[in-house]
């Protein structure tokens, strides 16, 4: 585009970054003042019918994450939390709330522009996340995470195995 015109060519690079994400930066706004952004059309249908756009979407959007911290509340002095989290722009809420209903949990929480689907319960970790990249592998750099993140699960539910049979 920009060896064509370079003016026109980098206007309509600059009004489709206007379109993207979080738009235009305060730098590109003072030279860009009278820019249109793109029109983006509207997404209506976001329902999930296939679970295979969830484990593709997944590989770019989620994380994993273990946290351990001192606890006073807990025999050994520690506590362990889990946390599995899809983050979006807020304008994708819809297509949250709908992945939020196929898998039967998590919960929205909505941070500036940033919508989050967070599931903090161990045993949904347990029992629908875990199966879930186990029945449907991931195939980046994140399977090394999730292996990891199935570890500790493990490691947890053996401890709590133990703890529930004394």
């Amino acid at each position: 585009m920009i060896n064509n015109k370079a003016y026109e060519g980098i206007n309509k690079i600059v009004a489709i970054k206007a379109s993207i994400n979080f738009g235009l930066t305060t730098t590109l706004q003072k030279f860009f003042p009278i820019v249109i952004p793109v029109l983006r059309p509207v997404v209506n249908n976001q329902e999930i019918q296939d679970i295979n756009r969830i484990i593709g979407f997944s590989e770019g959007e989620f994380c994993f994450f273990v946290d351990i911290f001192k606890s006073k509340t807990h025999k050994v002095g520690y506590q362990v939390k889990f946390k599995f989290q899809i983050s979006q722009h807020s304008r994708d809420i819809q297509l949250m709330k709908n992945i939020i209903k196929y898998l039967g949990s998590g919960i929205l929480i909505e941070v500036k522009s940033n919508v989050d689907l967070v599931i903090y319960k161990f045993l949904d970790l347990e029992s629908i996340i875990v199966p879930l990249f186990n029945n449907y592998p991931l195939r980046g750099n994140k399977i090394l995470d999730f292996l990891d993140f199935c570890k500790v699960v493990s490691a947890i539910k053996d401890s709590l195995g133990d703890i529930l049979s004394k």
